[in-house]
């Protein structure tokens, strides 16, 4: 591990850190490109999505819209949350499908009961970790987190958080706001198996899903020629 005078998050706050050098500088980036697209290929492969259909997923802290690639080319939609201007403003420069949405994830998920398929978040949970203002609190912060992407999350569906938690303190903090936030949890390895940590979970959902709407406003349809495309997608990445 770096140490820690390197790490991002001891640079300054994400959303100044993540300036527009910085933003076009990791975006452009071929080894940082390659890897987040191998990091979230694995995490989309552990929400265990069906095959059938064309699922919404929530990207937090999406950045400049890496991850949103990998989703839309799986044939699914997403909505990304960000803190940093700079790259939003990189992403709607790259024309990227999903939806974005300028927030501090650190004040909640700002979405109605049940509206997700599924999360995943790449390299950004631990900036939850740091007190970049007087009025932060890291554990508050991080149940706020946890316990809004709960209820924002359809019955049965997971959450796949990647992260760099800089010590086992820290790792201990996540975990604990995780756990009292009644999520279940799976702590896993890219390539590795999980090893499950389960507790009881309540939280109230609605039996009924709204159908979602693409950015074009067309209602989404469990087509067949969709399924024989993504089929046809999987097969031309040697799936």
């Amino acid at each position: 591990m770096a140490g820690s005078g390197r790490r991002p998050e001891h640079r300054g706050p994400p959303e100044l850190f993540y300036d527009e050098a910085e933003a076009r500088k990791y975006t452009q980036n071929s080894r940082v490109v390659e890897i987040q697209s191998q990091m979230s290929e694995r995490a989309v492969e552990l929400l265990g999505l069906p095959e059938d259909r064309p699922c919404l997923l929530l990207d937090v802290g999406c950045g400049s819209g890496l991850s949103g690639d990998y989703i839309s080319n799986e044939g699914h939609y997403w909505i990304g949350m960000d803190i940093s201007p700079a790259m939003l403003d990189v992403a709607v420069e790259r024309e990227v499908e999903g939806d974005l949405l300028l927030a501090d994830v650190g004040h909640g998920i700002p979405f109605r009961p049940g509206m997700f398929d599924g999360c995943i978040s790449i390299s950004a949970v631990q900036w939850l970790c740091n007190a970049d203002k007087k009025s932060h609190s890291p554990p508050k912060r991080l149940y706020q987190f946890f316990s809004t992407l709960y209820t924002a999350l359809a019955r049965g569906s997971r959450a796949v958080l990647q992260l760099y938690p800089e010590n086992s303190e820290q790792l201990e903090l996540i975990t604990a706001q995780a756990m009292r936030a009644v999520l279940c949890l799976r702590v896993c390895g890219l390539g590795t198996e999980c090893a499950d940590g389960e507790v009881i979970r309540q939280a109230k959902f609605t039996n009924e899903r709204t159908r979602f709407r693409n950015a074009k406003g067309k209602s989404v349809k469990k087509s067949r020629d969709w399924i024989l495309e993504k089929k046809e997608r999987r097969r031309r990445q040697g799936k």
